[in-house]
C-alpha cells in the first residue's frame, strides 16, 4: 500500500500488464509524505514512477518516505559469489530517488542503517512499554538470540531482568534444531515472560524459545515482533499448542489479522498514527 498525504494509491493496469497512475493533486504542494506499507516488490515500481512524476514538474518539492518496513532487510549480507545482494540494491534505488528523509522502524540490523541516505530510525519502545504494563508484574522480557539482546540493549534498564537465547542451527539445511539460554534463566521457573525482537516469519525461532522456556518451567509466555509477515499461519504459533498467549505486532506488513492471538499495536494501513 502507498499513500500520499494519506491518500491511497490505487493503480490502474493496461491488459499488457503495466500501470496507469494519476497523482496530479500532488503535485503542487511544498511538501508531501509518501507512506509504504509494504504488500509486494511491485510497490517499488510505482514508488519510482511517482517520485519522478512528481519531481518532473516540481522540481523543487520536498518528499519524506515513511517506511516502517524495510523490504529484503534480512538479506544483509552475501556469502556466495552469485548471490545478489538485493538489500544493497534495494537502497540504492531509494537513493537515487532523493527523499529528504526516509522513516524507519525497528531495521533488522546496522546494515541497513549504513545503506540509506538521510535515514530515520523510530524504536519500537512505546510499543514494548505500552505491551510490558499490559501483562503481569512478575513478567521478564526473553530475546531469542544475539542479535535481539543487542538491538533492545536499552530495554532491561525498564523492564528488569532478562534471559536470551542461543540458537543451535544444522549448518547444512539453517534449520533451527534447538536453543540454549543463559542470562537470568534462573528467574524463569513460574514467571511470565515477554520474547521480544524485530520481524517474525513462520516463526521458528519463537517456537523453539517458547518450547525451551516452557522446559524451564516458564508461566505465560507473549511474544512482540515489530513486523510480522503472512506466513506467521504456515508455521506453528498460532495453533492451540499451549506455548504462545498473544502475539503483539503492527500492520507494517501483515494484512492477515484474523487469529485471535494476534493483537496489533499499530494499525499503519487504517489509521494515520502520529508516530508514522
Amino acid at each position: 500500500m502507498i499513500k500520499i498525504n494519506n491518500e491511497v494509491i490505487k493503480p490502474e493496469y493496461f491488459p499488457d500488464g503495466t500501470m496507469k497512475l494519476n497523482i496530479a493533486f500532488f503535485l503542487f504542494d511544498d511538501f508531501i509524505k509518501i507512506k509504504w506499507y509494504y504488500d509486494s516488490e511491485n510497490e517499488l515500481l510505482q514508488l519510482f514512477y511517482i517520485v519522478n512524476h512528481i519531481r518532473n514538474i516540481n522540481p523543487d518539492i520536498k518528499i519524506c518516505l515513511i517506511m516502517p518496513y524495510i523490504p529484503n532487510a534480512r538479506f544483509d549480507r552475501t556469502v556466495e559469489v552469485d548471490e545478489v545482494f538485493t538489500l544493497k540494491f534495494f537502497a540504492n534505488i531509494i537513493n537515487f530517488l532523493n527523499f529528504d528523509s526516509v522513516e524507519v522502524l525497528d531495521p533488522h540490523s546496522h546494515v541497513s542503517e549504513a545503506l540509506f541516505d538521510r535515514l530515520s530510525i523510530q524504536s519500537p519502545d512505546i510499543y514494548i512499554k505500552k505491551i510490558f504494563k499490559k501483562l503481569p508484574d512478575d513478567t521478564i522480557l526473553f530475546f531469542p538470540d544475539e542479535g535481539s539482546v543487542k538491538r533492545y540493549s536499552d530495554f532491561p534498564k525498564y523492564c528488569g531482568p532478562y534471559a536470551f537465547g542461543i540458537k543451535r542451527r544444522n549448518w547444512l539445511t539453517g534449520a533451527i534444531e534447538g536453543l540454549d539460554i543463559v542470562g537470568d534463566a534462573e528467574k524463569i521457573k513460574g514467571r511470565n515472560i515477554l520474547i521480544v525482537d524485530d520481524i517474525c516469519s513462520k516463526g521458528g525461532t519463537f517456537y523453539h524459545s517458547a518450547l525451551k522456556l516452557k522446559e524451564l518451567g516458564a508461566a505465560n509466555i507473549y511474544l512482540y515482533v515489530t513486523h510480522c509477515e503472512n506466513s506467521i499461519y504456515d508455521g506453528e504459533l498460532l495453533k492451540n499448542n499451549g506455548l504462545i498467549e498473544k502475539i503483539y505486532t503492527t500492520d507494517s506488513i501483515l494484512t492477515n489479522t484474523e487469529s485471535p492471538k494476534i493483537e496489533l499495536v499499530e494499525e499503519f494501513r487504517k489509521n494515520d498514527p502520529g508516530v508514522f
